[in-house]
């Protein structure tokens, strides 16, 4: 069993770059496309960072954070965002949330 979450992508709008795990390459291009865009509008919308993990029993968690001294992160702003992505992107997120809790913690990917 994992103890630590499982970070499926994120977007850093200090380096100005996206990440994906690579055990998640396999995923569909179009889905992974649709995580960089989310991601990175995200950032450059907000600031700071964002990640996209999955905890111990495998829920999606939209996770951001900045640099202690940042004065353009937005906070609320953020918070917004991540409620706003939630509610649009409720399919995408539970479909990954239902592969992730099927093939990869189970080690079938």
């Amino acid at each position: 069993m994992e103890t630590e979450n499982v970070v499926l992508c994120g977007a850093n709008s200090y380096e100005e770059k996206y990440y994906l795990n690579p055990r998640f390459d396999h995923l569909p291009k179009q889905i992974r496309e649709e995580l960089q865009i989310m991601c990175v509008l995200f950032v450059n919308d907000v600031g700071g960072i964002l990640l996209v993990e999955f905890d111990r029993e495998g829920s999606l968690r939209l996770r951001t954070e900045a640099l202690e001294h940042d004065t353009t992160y937005d906070d609320i702003g953020a918070v917004l965002k991540i409620k706003e992505l939630q509610r649009t992107k409720e399919e995408l997120l539970r479909s990954l949330e239902l592969y992730y809790k099927v093939l990869l913690k189970n080690g079938l990917g």
